[in-house]
């Protein structure tokens, strides 16, 4: 693990190199997809000051909500949920958002549509669409949005999701909508090609299968091909069966082209127990022996899986395992700022992810990308929105000590 004066290096570093790579961000293009949620932000009400919207204690913790069901059971309970906001959201989105407001050129493909007419953005997406075609990107809508009432609390968050409107989003689909060629181009000239949330698209099997036999067997063997980041998307719903079929789909594609996996720790926990590993079962919080076995777990999940990284982000900070030039894992732990009481947390593991691929697109050694990623999501969380590279910048440059 890094001493403190390390840590400072390895962000101070960090800093040095975006600084430096500023003008080469233009000459990165990305293209994710596929999904796209309506994010309603929700407070749960604990008690009543008055009937005035805002004038009331919102209930704390999950841990508390979590009381206050219990005690209802045999009885009944009603809980008022009050709307602070409506963001656009979606893991898609939300990747493409952060990684758009670093000044990379980003194509959207994705449920963004509107209600009435799917073919052009909704409005809530207006934001994300302005950004998206300032940078040079584009944003090209498949459905309508699904929809997430997103309960906020100190100690974490409850996605409820609806995600019937994803559903119609198909290999199938994708290449009725664009045609083989148009779609290999879509998907096969960017540098990076962030494919997110299994675990809420019916058609995400179908749409990686196509991609192999489509796209990446087609590319040309010499030059560069794009990257591949996957995020799974909390797997806890989804059978063993299923996501040792992802796991396995994943790692074909990995020997097709380079592939990084991002797992919040949930999720790193959930694939070390389908792959057998055991490597997370004596994680038990925020120490340096914890840190070191979630550093462990990704290098033997990219070693299982022949990836060419596994990151793994709690909230206190990430792991990663890359491999270098030799193709050898170099592995690490980075302490991220966190914060103890966010103004906004529903994006933060997006944003995490969006810092990641920043410093991979870059070519930046392990620390450093994590250091990246760690102050791409704390600058969210703290400023409730997506970073510049000029504050990531300023974030890492002045790293707080660990809280």
């Amino acid at each position: 693990m890094l001493t403190s004066a390390q840590r400072r290096e390895v962000a101070s570093a960090a800093a040095a190199a975006l600084a430096e790579s500023a003008s080469k961000l233009a000459l990165l293009p990305v293209t994710v997809g596929f999904d796209g949620f309506i994010d309603s932000i929700i407070h749960v009400v604990d008690q009543r000051r008055s009937m005035e919207d805002a004038d009331f204690t919102a209930i704390g913790t999950i841990a508390d909500l979590a009381a206050r069901i219990g005690a209802a059971a045999g009885k009944s309970a009603n809980l008022e949920l009050v709307i602070t906001e409506e963001r656009f959201g979606g893991n898609g989105p939300l990747l493409a958002g952060g990684l758009a407001q670093f000044g990379l050129p980003v194509k959207y493909i994705g449920a963004v549509g509107a209600d009435g007419d799917p073919s052009r953005p909704h409005p809530v997406f207006a934001p994300f669409t302005e950004r998206v075609l300032n940078n040079g990107g584009s944003v090209i809508p498949l459905a309508p949005p699904a929809r997430t009432d997103a309960l906020e609390f100190a100690d974490g968050k409850l996605m409820l999701g609806k995600p019937a409107n994803l559903h119609g989003i198909t290999w199938p689909a994708l290449m009725s909508t664009f045609g083989r060629e148009a779609l290999i181009s879509h998907l096969g000239s960017c540098k990076l090609l962030g494919l997110v949330n299994w675990v809420m698209m019916r058609g995400a099997q179908g749409i990686w299968e196509g991609l192999i036999a489509d796209v990446l067997s087609q590319l040309p063997r010499s030059g560069a091909r794009p990257r591949l980041f996957f995020d799974l998307c909390d797997p806890a719903k989804r059978t063993d069966g299923d996501v040792k079929l992802a796991l396995e789909t994943i790692s074909r594609i990995a020997a097709l082209v380079p592939v990084t996996l991002g797992l919040n720790l949930s999720e790193a926990q959930r694939i070390d127990d389908v792959l057998g590993l055991a490597m997370l079962n004596s994680f038990i919080g925020v120490d340096d022996a914890s840190n070191a076995s979630l550093a462990a777990a990704a290098a033997a999940i990219a070693s299982k899986l022949s990836l060419d990284s596994v990151v793994i982000h709690p909230r206190h900070g990430a792991a990663a395992a890359c491999r270098d030039a030799s193709g050898a894992l170099q592995s690490g732990w980075f302490t991220g700022p966190m914060v103890r009481h966010p103004r906004l947390s529903t994006g933060a593991g997006d944003h995490f992810n969006a810092g990641f691929c920043l410093a991979q697109l870059l070519g930046l050694p392990v620390h450093q990308a994590l250091a990246i990623a760690t102050c791409t999501s704390g600058a969210y969380v703290r400023d409730a929105q997506s970073p510049t590279i000029v504050r990531l910048c300023e974030l890492l440059a002045d790293l707080p000590d660990p809280e």
